[in-house]
């Protein structure tokens, strides 16, 4: 085994140090009697904070269009506007994130209506996305099967896996590439899986790290889905006059950066974990220490271990989540990492996984 492999590295062997894996449902099982019942339900609140980012972006793109307007050296006073509109992008995602898993809408139209329009600065189809995160990554998760792992190094070179070397994290990643190419690492991921499954639909599509098939109706309707969001950005892009000022500060800025803030929390939730068969959150996913205000901003996202433990929990409730995990599995309290400390580490794994699975993180790691 090369020396660069990501399973000898000292990091991750501190963090996967203990003698076996623990199932999601033995966690589950074990931590659910310690919560309260309000915990397990829904939250309205997401709904409104989702509206409101909705409309921050309808604002945003108001006020750009009479960017023309203003005299040349004034335009950059829009630019705290391109941030706010950035952290909507992200708070849109995350939203609908909580949504999807914790079924807050009953009425399937209605569902199908919001999730639609908060995706779609996203370009993912609500029906791709309950399937890839909601279906295959939760239950594969860092797994052969799982779409949101890194590529293996047996895997052939094709433009996906070139393309994710090139602008991913790690010890090998051209460090300019990488800043910009987190700009566009989110809409490839998307870019990546909706051709798979729109023009292929089958199991052995080789340029995404898995790949995954879906039912007839549901390709369908993630085609629908994807034309009305197409449609969307085109009105936007219109709307705008296509003017190159006011398209790079409220259409490619704002969508970039808030792409950029995504691709943060995806890269740290799980690249730098071994690749396991059976699903233990403690091992396949790192919860990240950010600021608070940042946590308040994201609905806690940062605690991503305790979501794959508990995908419909209301997410104010993953920091009691932690303080369980601790008390009851202290051996495995290291799943948790400060930011700078995750992403320090990222920059020092290789690209690619060299070995394809363990069961157990012991032989992983040896």
């Amino acid at each position: 085994m090369r020396s660069g492999s990501l399973q000898t590295l000292t990091y991750l062997r501190e963090v996967m140090n203990r003698q076996a894996l623990t199932r999601q449902a033995d966690y589950a099982k074990t931590l659910r009697g310690f919560l309260p019942q309000a915990a397990f339900q829904p939250n309205i609140d997401r709904v409104i904070v989702l509206v409101i980012n909705l409309v921050i972006l309808i604002l945003g793109w108001g006020i750009a269009a009479d960017l023309d307007r203003w005299i040349w050296y004034t335009r950059w006073l829009y630019l705290p506007f391109t941030l706010i509109m950035a952290n909507s992008v992200i708070v849109l995602l995350f939203t609908v994130h909580d949504i999807m898993h914790c079924s807050l809408i009953k009425h399937r139209h209605l569902l199908h209506l919001i999730t639609l329009l908060a995706l779609t600065p996203l370009w993912m189809p609500p029906t791709l996305w309950r399937i890839v995160h909601n279906q295959v990554h939760h239950n594969h998760t860092n797994s052969l099967k799982d779409p949101d792992r890194r590529y293996l190094d047996q895997q052939p070179m094709t433009w996906g896996k070139w393309i994710q070397n090139l602008i991913a994290p790690s010890r090998q990643v051209n460090r300019v590439l990488m800043l910009v190419g987190m700009m566009f690492a989110w809409g490839i991921y998307t870019f990546r899986n909706l051709t798979s499954v729109l023009l292929f639909n089958r199991d052995a599509v080789d340029y995404v790290p898995a790949s995954f098939t879906v039912k007839a109706r549901d390709r369908f309707n993630i085609a629908v889905e994807f034309l009305v969001m197409l449609t969307l950005h085109f009105y936007v892009i219109q709307f705008l006059e296509f003017d190159p000022i006011k398209l790079l500060l409220s259409y490619f800025l704002p969508i970039g950066l808030g792409y950029a803030g995504i691709i943060f929390y995806v890269y740290t939730n799980h690249m730098l974990c071994p690749m396991t068969e059976l699903n233990d959150p403690l091992a396949n996913s790192i919860s990240i220490k950010v600021p608070a205000f940042l946590d308040a901003l994201h609905f806690n996202f940062s605690y991503h271990a305790e979501h794959h433990i508990f995908p419909g929990l209301n997410s104010d409730y993953y920091p009691w989540v932690q303080e369980l995990i601790q008390t009851h599995y202290p051996a495995q309290a290291s799943y948790k990492v400060d930011a700078q400390t995750a992403w320090q580490k990222l920059l020092e794994t290789p690209k690619e996984y060299e070995t394809a699975i363990a069961n157990d993180p012991q032989t992983a790691l040896n």
